[in-house]
């Protein structure tokens, strides 16, 4: 099928939830893509973070077929071996002691909020649910992670919103300070906002969160969804900035472009959860574990964060220069590979000039471009897509 059928098919019969782009994707390798045309890309949102490792990686290809050919499904009434060994992996290279297996970020999240909510009723009281997060927050898109995130234009028309959270400004410690009230049992952070502008959280006002937990018997949950798993330099965010938070949520880079999600909490708030009190029916199959455990993996033993940092830095530095040379950039920011050039402009318009000049990058809050490459990009792809940003910006 060519782009235009694919699209006139998907028009007909896929429900209308997404904003999508005229182009049909067909095949991908490393850091690149095809469409349907045969027309190649150099790719810059990674699947919004998920495809870290690069498009169909040997490692994971292999450990999917392989699986595949062995047990792709039982219930978790069963014990198996790739999710045993995949929970052991992420609490050896983490702060937490137990996992719970999902399918994607909203549900890691949906765990953290009922577990949470668990742990504050049984050793805070029956008062004790509600949940601070920040405002241009983004955690998910099923009622509860919606009413968790801090913009409105997620949660207009869907009311009436799920009880028990409150919004401050990201950044602002006497603002979360002021916040905690006698309802108040837990603080939910990115450390990097993702769909907010890419928005880094200051290290002392991480610290601050912390301190803060600790002296009102609050826990701290850091979504780390997006910016987590190598993004930013460090397999766990929290690790970029020294500072432990009691829960951890992971999705979209966990098993190197396979649906997958995963809870992370320390022993003391996990124990809380008893049989029956939360599951998820695919959650951590035997097929998404191995693809899990293969990739994962690959970013600990190739040293892939290490990379992320070192590619990254060199590249925040070319948009920097960029930066100078066009007035309509108001900022560069980010961490690792997780960048955003804010504009004073929309960001669409740019958008499209780089898709049609092979590059894929995407706009977050309206004026953001973002760019979430894979983290095994070279320098020299760096400056590729540098080059057809610096050509789409000059572009009149």
């Amino acid at each position: 099928m060519n782009t235009k059928e694919i699209m006139a098919l998907s028009d007909q019969y896929v429900m209308h939830t997404y904003g999508r782009i005229g182009l049909a994707l067909v095949q991908g390798q490393g850091a690149e893509l095809r469409d349907a045309e045969g027309k190649t890309y150099l790719d810059f949102v990674g699947g919004l973070a998920v495809n870290s490792l690069g498009h169909c990686h040997p490692a994971v290809v292999r450990a999917i077929r392989d699986q595949a050919e062995t047990l792709m499904h039982v219930s978790n009434l069963y014990y198996t071996e790739p999710q045993a060994k995949l929970a052991e992996l992420l609490v050896q290279n983490s702060c937490c002691q137990r996992v719970f297996f999902c399918n994607s970020g909203a549900e890691a999240n949906e765990a953290a909020i009922k577990l949470t909510r668990k742990y504050a009723k049984k050793f805070g009281g029956p008062e004790k649910y509600e949940i601070i997060t920040a405002e241009k927050s983004f955690h998910g898109r099923t009622l509860a992670a919606i009413t968790a995130t801090g913009q409105t234009k997620y949660q207009q028309g869907f009311e009436p919103l799920p009880q028990g959270f409150k919004y401050v400004p990201f950044n602002d410690l006497a603002a979360l300070q002021k916040a905690v009230g006698p309802h108040t049992c837990a603080v939910l952070l990115e450390p990097v906002q993702g769909e907010g502008g890419v928005i880094p959280a200051e290290r002392d006002y991480l610290a601050g969160v912390r301190e803060l937990c600790d002296q009102q018997g609050l826990l701290l949950i850091f979504d780390e969804v997006q910016c987590g798993l190598g993004r930013i330099g460090k397999f766990m965010a929290y690790q970029h900035y020294g500072v432990e938070p009691d829960l951890i949520t992971l999705a979209k880079a966990l098993a190197g472009g396979f649906p997958m999600g995963a809870m992370l909490a320390k022993q003391a708030v996990a124990d809380v959860f008893a049989p029956g009190d939360h599951a998820a029916t695919f959650g951590g199959n035997p097929l998404a574990c191995a693809a899990a455990l293969a990739a994962m993996g690959v970013m600990l033993q190739e040293a892939v964060p290490e990379n992320c940092a070192q590619v990254g830095a060199y590249l925040k530095e070319q948009l920097l220069v960029l930066q100078q040379k066009y007035s309509f950039i108001r900022e560069v920011r980010g961490l690792g590979l997780l960048l955003g050039m804010e504009l004073a402009v929309e960001g669409a318009p740019y958008v499209r000039r780089c898709q049609e000049r092979g590059l894929l990058i995407n706009c977050a809050a309206g004026n953001v471009l973002r760019l979430l490459p894979p983290l095994i990009i070279t320098k020299e792809e760096a400056d590729r897509a540098v080059a057809i940003l610096d050509a789409a910006l000059g572009a009149e």
